[in-house]
């Protein structure tokens, strides 16, 4: 995997003026936003704030009504199937086939990535080795743990060599050991080919380690962006990157309360695997 695949001077993801809505209720309001090639990205906000809704306009799952949005520098309005092959997704729900092996769902994707396929094999055997599911690719999917299966999932992310990783939840309904071992992946991936990494993430003491930078949204907008360090500091002394977050977002769980019951099911059904 080559870490020369994108032009490194321009920014990975620039916003200007970002807005989406969903009929009268505004899910995303007057964004502005840039990350920096290579650096870890973190987004974070109670449910409802439009952390989701915003990764789905940078991938391309949602069209722009209104603002602009370029990863590294290709236009996603205009430019929608280039940026498309420079991504790497991994979603909040699970999006590997049970009844397919590990193998057989990562052949899967880099096939609907157009992986050339005199390269497929040796690329499907590289990330099922990065993520440690060599051992077990020829396994069902649907026997894995939890953990392995979000493994599996970065595998996937991973098979297109995308300049640009983009993680929503990744973790969610893991133990310590899984979730380390998911993010352990993920650093050694970033500091060995400078891959931009933009997450999400409920677990503040993830998003303080991992992250160069974060940034909070409430209510559709971001009210504030800096390196962890740099938010707590502001804060004053023995702050939590946890306190931060209940600053800038109110405090309140009027905005964690706002999924609905099929977003309870999705997590949970996430969870139990």
């Amino acid at each position: 995997m080559s870490a020369q695949l994108w032009p490194a001077e321009l920014p990975a993801i620039s916003v200007a003026g970002l807005s989406h809505r969903f009929g009268d209720y505004v899910a995303v309001n007057d964004v502005n936003l840039t990350v920096r090639a290579g650096e870890c990205f973190g987004l974070l906000g109670p449910n409802g704030a439009g952390k989701t809704t915003t990764i789905r306009l940078l991938n391309t799952l949602l069209p722009v009504q209104v603002g602009t949005v370029r990863i590294f520098g290709l236009d996603v309005r205009r430019q929608p199937m280039p940026v498309r092959r420079m991504l790497g997704y991994v979603p909040q729900q699970l999006s590997i086939e049970g009844a397919l092996t590990g193998r057989e769902n990562v052949t899967w994707f880099a096939r609907l990535f157009d992986v050339p396929r005199r390269e497929r094999a040796a690329r499907v055997n590289e990330v099922l080795d990065m993520v440690d599911l060599s051992d077990s690719a020829d396994r069902v999917a649907g026997t894995y743990s939890g953990g392995m299966v979000r493994r599996l999932e970065l595998a996937q992310a991973l098979v297109n060599r995308p300049a640009l990783l983009v993680l929503d939840e990744p973790t969610v309904g893991l133990d310590p050991v899984a979730r380390d071992s998911v993010w352990s992946r993920v650093r050694e991936m970033q500091a060995v080919y400078g891959m931009t990494v933009l997450l999400t993430t409920h677990y503040m003491e993830e998003a303080d380690e991992l992250c160069d930078r974060v940034a909070m949204m409430h209510a559709g907008a971001l009210t504030a962006i800096g390196t962890p360090t740099d938010l707590k500091t502001e804060l004053g002394s023995g702050v939590s990157l946890e306190d931060v977050f209940r600053h800038y977002t109110g405090g309140s769980l009027t905005a964690a309360e706002k999924g609905g019951l099929r977003d309870v099911r999705s997590t949970r059904r996430a969870a139990g695997r």
